[in-house]
């Protein structure tokens, strides 16, 4: 897979830097639609390993973009190829789980990213968030599109459906396009039905099966978060296929959802479906305490692995050195920060059409 990147590489007409590149979800999409990658930059050393693995020719750079001026990010793009600034800067001070805290942490990294592109005037640019971004960021969102039409970009951008990305997860994103080329559209996704959708009977059915605490010894991230007894007892008494705790008997239900307040969490506790797409993968997504994160009929929560297979990972996808002892938390954030490949796959194809038909 990597001698394939690599070679699809040195012919494409497009070279890509990539800000807050995480473990390199958007810079392996790219890279799989024939998109030149030169480097990912991210505060996090964490993620070197993962990005540096799985995307021959890029290089990571452990930056804070907000201590860095454009030159430094300008030096990284071939000066014979079409530049494309891309970047997901990270979602949560506008999603829904922060109630609104750290938004000034936003304003920053967009503005930075607004800075970035007015300095360098990249060519192509594309960005993706987290929906809310359009309505509870509204202020720095609007205010970092002006900043690229004031550029002479045309913009497009909206609010796509994952599901409809060959993706398995009921996941919303807000992504967006702008070229100084000429007018530009975020492509449409190719599976607009239910049916054509991509389910965790389809993603996880054959992965080898685990108890609550077992391992894969074939694979470090496919390993069962250990129940604590009770919660054990919990999740063999939700049904199979979608069941959640309103199938508890009495005495395994949580007091704080006794009260009115906590009944509104329906999902908390609960198993996936089989023929449905997953729902939302976060960075907490493998405790069943955090979502509907229950395997579907194992005894236990989802893996990392299996995380990542639903944010569209490569199964090869090596997120942690094999020699090193997991950090499962450090992964979890990586995995559930990510831009899913096959969304930044399609992104990639569409930006590779619209080049052609400029030249």
């Amino acid at each position: 897979m990597n001698d394939r990147l690599a070679d699809a590489q040195s012919a494409s007409p497009i070279c890509a830097v990539d800000l807050f590149c995480g473990a390199g979800g958007l810079t392996h999409g790219l890279l799989q639609a024939g998109i030149k990658v030169n480097a990912g930059i991210d505060i996090d050393e964490q993620a070197k390993h993962a990005f540096v693995k799985n995307n021959p020719g890029a290089q990571f750079l452990c930056w804070d973009v907000a201590r860095k001026n454009y030159p430094s990010i300008e030096k990284l793009f071939d000066t014979d190829k079409v530049r494309l600034l891309a970047g997901c800067a990270p979602c949560q001070p506008f999603s829904r789980l922060t109630n609104g805290r750290r938004e000034h942490q936003a304003w920053d990294l967009l503005d930075n990213f607004g800075r970035f592109v007015v300095g360098i005037l990249p060519e192509l640019v594309t960005m993706e968030n987290v929906p809310e971004l359009a309505d509870r960021g509204r202020e720095v969102f609007h205010r970092f599109v002006g900043t690229l039409e004031r550029q002479s970009y045309f913009v497009d951008w909206k609010i796509v459906r994952c599901v409809e990305y060959g993706i398995p997860q009921a996941r919303q994103r807000l992504v967006l396009l702008a070229s100084r080329l000429g007018p530009i559209a975020v492509p449409e996704g190719r599976y607009r039905y239910p049916s054509q959708w991509k389910t965790v009977r389809e993603t996880i059915g054959d992965l080898p099966p685990l108890a609550s605490g077992e391992e894969d010894p074939n694979d470090p991230l496919h390993v069962a978060a250990l129940l604590s007894p009770t919660n054990l007892e919990r999740i063999r008494a939700t049904r199979h296929d979608g069941g959640t705790r309103r199938d508890w008997p009495d005495d395994l239900v949580l007091d704080c959802h006794r009260k009115e307040s906590g009944r509104s969490y329906g999902s908390i506790y609960a198993r996936m479906w089989w023929d449905r797409p997953s729902p939302t993968m976060t960075t907490l997504c493998t405790g069943i305490g955090n979502g509907r994160f229950g395997h579907p009929e194992q005894d236990r929560a989802i893996t990392l692995r299996e995380a990542a297979l639903f944010q569209s990972f490569p199964r090869t996808y090596e997120f942690w050195p094999r020699e090193q002892k997991l950090n499962r938390k450090a992964v979890g954030r990586m995995i559930g920060n990510a831009v899913p490949p096959r969304l930044a796959k399609a992104l990639g194809e569409a930006l590779l059409a619209h080049v052609s038909s400029h030249r």
